[in-house]
């Protein structure tokens, strides 16, 4: 049977349906976490009551258990409303049960009063100047690999070090909706891991049980790019740091806490 061209097919307002587009490269029965980062995000945004004047400057995911390929249900809650922010949570999970991933995004008052920009670094070379790259071997054919298209300027998902990857969705976010550029950074930041590996992929694991994306600007354009590094302690705990950007410059961070081990 043929699927949706998109990560999700909306139900109804709360709910969605995730389709294979969304599977990871760890197990085929699991999501990778870029999609659903992307659609509790989203839900933050056009939550009913949501201000137009207010936008995300940090949003924390806690992945509280992988993420299953199947119907789910979206809710969000305002934890604390300001005047000049506000706190908001979401909480993503299978229909009747228990939340499987937890978002806490912080929305800040954009100024309506014009304030100095400050330009925190140069542009990287363009995502046109540099031809697709492959993902490193993944066991099914249809997943997130396949719904991304990927090009390094440094390093290579087959590589180990550091990496830089523009990254583009090829599907939409949920099937029949505008993708936006905030989707399109958040469906990204998730990879810093996989960009920056520094372990064997066949030989060890190293899975995010969270992720943090800090946005000073708010992104533009199809593209979305991820400078990351990875550090691992022999304890088996790691950190996976990258910079994001968009076509015009920097737009913020990311951070991904991970768990390292040998394959069993």
């Amino acid at each position: 049977m043929a699927i949706s061209e998109a990560f999700f097919e909306r139900v109804d307002a709360g709910r969605f349906l995730a389709t294979e587009y969304t599977r990871g490269p760890w197990d085929p029965g699991s999501q990778h976490a870029g999609p659903p980062a992307a659609l509790l995000g989203r839900a933050v945004e056009e939550r009913e009551g949501a201000r137009s004047d207010m936008r995300i400057a940090r949003i924390t995911y806690e992945i509280l258990r992988p993420v299953p390929i199947g119907p789910l249900e979206v809710t969000t809650s305002v934890l604390r409303a300001g005047r000049g922010t506000e706190v908001v949570e979401a909480a993503l999970a299978p229909a009747g049960a228990a939340p499987v991933m937890l978002a806490r995004a912080l929305r800040i008052r954009v100024a309506g009063e014009a304030v100095p920009g400050v330009a925190p670094g140069p542009q990287l070379p363009p995502p046109g100047e540099v031809g697709p790259t492959p993902f490193f071997p993944v066991p099914w054919e249809t997943g997130y690999h396949s719904a991304m298209e990927t090009r390094f300027t440094e390093g290579a998902f087959v590589s180990l070090g550091p990496g830089t990857c523009w990254m583009r969705m090829k599907v939409a976010l949920v099937a029949g909706e505008e993708t936006r550029p905030l989707d399109r950074v958040l469906v990204a930041a998730d990879s810093g891991n996989g960009i920056s590996s520094v372990m064997d992929f066949g030989r060890y694991v190293f899975v995010n049980g969270d992720l943090t994306v800090h946005l000073h600007r708010h992104p533009v354009g199809e593209w979305a790019c991820v400078e990351a590094s990875t550090s691992v302690d022999a304890g088996g705990i790691g950190l996976a740091d990258a910079r994001l950007h968009d076509e015009k410059g920097p737009i913020g961070r990311s951070a991904q806490s991970l768990f390292v081990a040998p394959r069993s």
